[in-house]
């Protein structure tokens, strides 16, 4: 799942018109190079979900490319009037998606990163209800969010704290919390459902050692486009 339904208030003006998936970074949508790799990684098809201008970003993806997966809409735009948060939009989406899933996050760029079958079938025999990727720390946001244990588990509170890459992986059960299907559009935070498992063990993380940038602001995004 791609998630692609936030209005992108950091980066305006230039989300008063264009989605922030559909900011573009040497002339390709950010959330395009998510949906390449996972095409590579034998992925398909793809859920997006989408509030904000979601109609140009289906309309972008409107034609079928062997580059690209097929994709499923969840539209919390069109069913709820906006965005359902992390956690509430991935439980909208639910009843399209697998067992195990991965989340990934539309704005953030990771170039190198790759979306593997042996990455993904090493999870899904795991006993874990999630796991994921983490980055050093960026200048932006020094104090991290969870720290990696010597057993590979994450947790809130650690000597050394990494950030969060909006990349993981996911088991249904790990959103038993929230509605399946979410149908009263409930926003619901994923840092919530996180917390509670990792309170009992039940999430795994790992350090990637990557480019990665949180594209939140004009000024990232024209870095990103200088280089």
């Amino acid at each position: 799942m791609v998630l692609a339904a936030g209005r992108g208030e950091r980066m305006r003006p230039l989300t008063d018109a264009c989605p922030k998936p559909l900011l573009e970074v040497s002339g390709k949508p950010l959330m395009q190079y998510h949906l390449e790799a996972l095409k590579a990684g034998g992925f398909d098809p793809v859920v997006v979900n989408t509030a904000w201008l979601g109609e140009q970003i289906e309309a972008r993806y409107s034609q079928p490319s062997p580059a690209l997966p097929a994709l499923l809409w969840s539209r919390e735009g069109r069913d709820f009037g906006g965005p359902l948060e992390t956690a509430g939009g991935v439980a909208r989406a639910l009843p399209l998606l697998d067992d195990v899933f991965w989340v990934t996050a539309s704005d953030n760029f990771v170039p190198g990163f790759r979306y593997t079958r042996e990455v993904f079938e090493r999870f899904a025999r795991s006993q874990r209800k999630a796991h994921l990727w983490l980055v050093e720390n960026p200048d932006h946001h020094p104090t991290g969010d969870f720290g990696i244990t010597d057993e590979g588990l994450a947790v809130r509170e650690a000597p050394k704290r990494y950030t969060y890459a909006s990349i993981g992986l996911f088991r249904q059960s790990f959103f038993a919390g929230a509605p399946h299907g979410n149908p009263q559009g409930r926003k619901i935070a994923l840092l919530t459902l996180l917390l509670e498992h990792m309170a009992r063990g039940e999430v795994s993380a790992e350090l990637y050692p990557g480019a990665w940038t949180d594209v939140g602001t004009p000024e990232r995004l024209a870095g990103l486009q200088a280089n």
